[in-house]
């Protein structure tokens, strides 16, 4: 089987198209002809070296997938040959890939091989981070970094969808507008506004309740400041870094939780039971087409570096899709 792989002999870690061992297929699991994948911050950060896989995961990038099943495991039942299907994955999505079966979800009706791949990563990370990390409650507001990136274009059609107003910061004028056509209550735009007194002004002074932060260090006392009494701030990455004051007593104040998070490195008992919950509450809507992933571009196999740069240059509204 070729894969990408990077190759870290080289200066930028470049990807290469080279032989890679077939995924080897356990008693529950599926071998998977993968279609497409898309992109993730993670596979940027693999990529450069600073985000291993866990322990067990292949070494080729892709965190989600959607394809074909090709075999079924002996243990494996309601699943067979020819099942279109999509699933979150700890790496190496392309182009044939063994899946645990309780990790995966059929494609909906209508929806293409691209559109499947850009669900998984983006819808389950904002579902167990609003949902069950934050416990978000009906009519809690909640404020979303990143809001045209993959996770916040999820987050914000899932709080739409649950009738929490959803305010969200953005790099542009046509993120903002993306935002706020996908469900936005309010879209700010970080480089042209103080973010933190904004919010503070479309919700009269109150605040938000939660606070799904992917930036970190820099943002954090202004998160802070934002939260209301008994805030949930979470945090899912940290792309400002991770080292910064904190003033405790603002924390102790107000009775915020800050909480970690992440998914790639869950058990998959923990994966599973997350994939349940989101289809339990959301998957009417998806095959009803009330939410449905966004897509950027589409990209074919062989220009992963494009794709890369493209991710990289922070351009990208929604998810970045290559087609296997």
């Amino acid at each position: 089987m070729r894969a990408i792989l990077v190759d870290p002999s080289t200066p930028n870690r470049a990807l290469r198209w080279q032989e890679t061992a077939e995924p080897a297929i356990g008693v529950d699991d599926v071998i998977v002809s993968v279609r497409a994948t898309a992109l993730n911050r993670a596979d940027l950060m693999q990529r450069a070296g600073h985000y291993p896989p866990p322990p067990g995961a292949p070494d080729i990038l892709g965190l989600e997938m959607a394809g074909v099943i090709e075999e079924a495991g002996p243990g494996v039942s309601g699943w067979g040959k020819g099942d279109a299907v999509c699933a979150l994955l700890p790496g190496g999505a392309m182009p044939s890939v063994a899946v645990p079966a309780a990790m995966l979800m059929p494609i909906p009706q209508g929806w293409t091989f691209a559109e499947a791949a850009a669900l998984p990563e983006a819808y389950l990370t904002a579902f167990v981070n609003l949902y069950m990390e934050a416990a978000l409650q009906p009519q809690e507001s909640a404020l979303v970094h990143g809001g045209a990136s993959g996770v916040g274009t999820a987050a914000i059609q899932l709080l739409a969808a649950t009738g929490n107003p959803v305010y969200v910061t953005a790099g542009s004028v046509k993120k903002c507008l993306a935002c706020t056509t996908l469900g936005a209550t309010a879209a700010i735009n970080y480089k042209e506004e103080e973010w933190a007194a904004r919010v503070k002004e479309l919700t009269h002074g109150a605040g938000v309740d939660v606070i799904l932060d992917m930036v970190g260090a820099d943002y954090l006392t202004q998160n802070l400041a934002t939260l209301k009494l008994k805030g949930r701030l979470v945090f899912i990455s940290t792309l400002s870094g991770g080292n910064t004051d904190i003033d405790l007593r603002v924390v102790m104040g107000k009775r915020l939780r800050l909480i970690g998070s992440l998914l790639r490195s869950r058990t998959l008992v923990e994966k599973v039971a997350i994939k349940e919950a989101f289809v339990a509450r959301f998957w009417p809507m998806l095959e009803a087409g009330l939410v449905k992933p966004v897509i950027d571009g589409i990209y074919p196999i062989a220009e992963a570096e494009a794709a890369h740069a493209q991710m990289a240059a922070n351009q990208n509204i929604g998810k970045i899709v290559l087609a296997v």
